[in-house]
């Protein structure tokens, strides 16, 4: 992937999109920190943890509109992913408390000394290093999906089906999770983070530089999904979206296409939960739930499908709406309030919000060269200045 390839991929619109997230990156950590707290322009310390959350969730948008939007694939399991790398990242910071834990054990995280555990277990070894854990952040989404795609896609599992299985992955993966002798904390999950590569979670400080990390990780993710999907691969993952039976009636390897794309997807939703973890405090077995992955789907349909910018859009929108409206008296009727969003936008704007606006910034431009020619042909010129 070459700085060439990338900027030719970008657009006047992800070129925008881009340098306000960099913006953003920077200017909300620097009002946080530099600013005196009270003042008009100064950011207190728990929104920037809340905007956090909310790049992180873009992030996770972007990974399911690549697979969605450009290849075909519906995943209703795609909250696995970015659980994984989440637990991935917890466990990391759990081995960074060490003998600052309630029963003060400087190998056994808390949970374990009460279930009465003797011996850290064998997948608990090497997540006391950081190049560890983050290499993990990867590698087990990605394995993941890898078995996963191998075996679907070989079998040739499309359309509701394949949805329906992803969903059904996730859920086992929330059963096992939720067991207390699976070694993750059970119902209660990861929590009571201390440190994060020696700096203390909740200062503020490392919240800003959390924010600044999770805005830098949306622009590299956002690069490489425009440089996939504007290459010759994204044509042939288009090509593959519209017309599968064609496309491999001409050649294509199309297991190997969705293969890829959907390990590169889940790795990219394993570094959204590990983003997310250090911000939030907790990684417990609810974000497996399949209800997660659904309302992700929504997020991408509310942007629309096929943008890229307008997932990530459709997550920072969706999510503050429901932080707003989840706090007040409308809080019993959220879930009402989304599915009626989601069915809203797919009867009125079918292609989401930026998709619809692209949709008609192409029309009014085709129109001016039509009604430019009409004119002249009717023997209509526009005035001349006069000399």
């Amino acid at each position: 992937m070459t700085p060439h390839m990338l900027t030719r991929s970008l657009d006047r619109g992800a070129a925008i999109f881009l340098a306000i997230v960099a913006a953003c990156g920077i200017l909300i950590p620097l009002s946080n920190l530099l600013l005196p707290a009270g003042s008009f322009l100064q950011v207190p310390t728990y929104l920037v943890a809340l905007w956090g959350k909310y790049v992180c969730y873009a992030i996770l948008a972007l990974s399911i509109d690549l697979i969605w939007g450009y290849c075909g694939i519906l995943s209703l399991g795609h909250g696995a992913f970015f659980a994984l790398g989440g637990y991935a990242m917890g466990m990391y910071l759990m081995r960074q408390i060490g003998t600052r834990g309630v029963y003060g054990n400087p190998i056994l995280p808390d949970f374990m000394v009460f279930l009465n555990w003797q011996k850290l277990p064998w997948y608990w070894h090497g997540f006391d290093m950081f190049w560890f854990a983050a290499l993990m952040v990867l590698f087990v989404p990605g394995l993941l999906a890898f078995c996963f795609g191998w075996l679907a896609f070989r079998s040739r599992v499309t359309g509701v089906y394949l949805s329906i299985i992803t969903q059904a992955m996730t859920y086992a993966l929330l059963l096992a999770f939720f067991r207390n002798d699976f070694g993750f904390g059970g119902n209660n999950g990861l929590t009571d983070f201390k440190d994060i590569l020696g700096l203390n979670v909740q200062a503020e400080g490392t919240r800003a530089a959390l924010f600044a990390l999770s805005c830098l990780a949306l622009i590299f993710s956002f690069l490489i999904c425009r440089s996939v999907v504007s290459s010759k691969l994204g044509k042939v993952l288009i090509a593959i979206r519209d017309a599968e039976s064609r496309s491999r009636f001409l050649g294509y390897r199309v297991e190997s296409y969705k293969l890829f794309v959907f390990t590169l997807s889940a790795c990219m939703a394993g570094v959204a939960g590990a983003l997310y973890v250090p911000q939030v405090g907790i990684i417990n077995p609810s974000e497996f739930a399949p209800g997660n992955s659904i309302e992700a789907v929504i997020w991408v349909a509310v942007g629309g499908r096929g943008t890229l910018v307008g997932a990530a859009l459709g997550a920072i929108v969706v999510n503050y709406a429901k932080t707003f409206f989840t706090s007040g008296v409308l809080a019993p009727y959220w879930l009402f309030m989304l599915g009626a969003l989601f069915i809203l936008v797919t009867l009125l704007l079918p292609k989401g919000i930026v998709g619809t606006f692209n949709a008609w910034r192409g029309a009014s431009r085709e129109r001016r060269p039509a009604a430019a020619s009409a004119a002249a042909e009717d023997g209509v010129t526009e005035p001349k200045m006069a000399e």
